[in-house]
C-alpha cells in the first residue's frame, strides 16, 4: 500500500466544547494520509491515476470550515469519510486535527486526535 501525504494543513475552523469556543474560529492543524495504490500513475507519471492532493486538501478545508463541531473526534471522523466518499479508489484515510491554541492552563503545543477511516 502507498500513502499520499499531507502535512500542516491548517484553517480556522468553530470546534470545542466551552461557550468562548463556539463563537470563535480557532486555529487547527491537520495531516492527512490517503492510503491508495498508485503503481499506475507512478509508472505513467499520470495525475488521473492518482489522488489529486490539491482536491483532497480543499476537501479537508470545506468540511472544517463548513461545520460545527463540539468534538476533534467528530471533525476527524467526518473529514476521514468526506475523503472516502470523494475518491473511490482510496482504501482508508487516516487523519489527525489538532488545536494549536487549545484552551487549558498548562504549556502545550497542541491537543488533538487521530483516527483510521477506512472501507468496509
Amino acid at each position: 500500500m502507498s500513502v499520499i501525504e499531507i502535512r500542516g494543513l491548517r484553517c480556522l475552523c468553530v470546534v470545542g466544547a466551552l461557550a468562548h469556543e463556539r463563537d470563535a474560529r480557532q486555529p487547527l492543524e491537520f495531516d492527512v494520509d490517503l492510503e491508495r495504490s498508485f503503481d499506475v500513475a507512478a509508472r505513467d507519471d499520470d495525475l488521473t491515476a492518482t489522488t489529486n492532493y490539491a482536491d483532497a486538501t480543499s476537501l479537508v478545508v470545506s468540511v472544517a470550515v463548513e461545520g460545527r463541531f463540539v468534538l476533534l473526534e467528530t471533525l476527524a471522523q467526518r473529514v476521514g469519510t468526506a475523503l472516502l466518499d470523494f475518491d473511490p479508489a482510496l482504501d482508508a484515510v487516516v487523519v489527525a486535527v489538532r488545536k494549536l491554541r487549545p484552551p487549558i492552563e498548562e504549556d502545550v503545543a497542541t491537543v488533538g486526535v487521530r483516527c483510521r477511516v477506512s472501507r468496509p
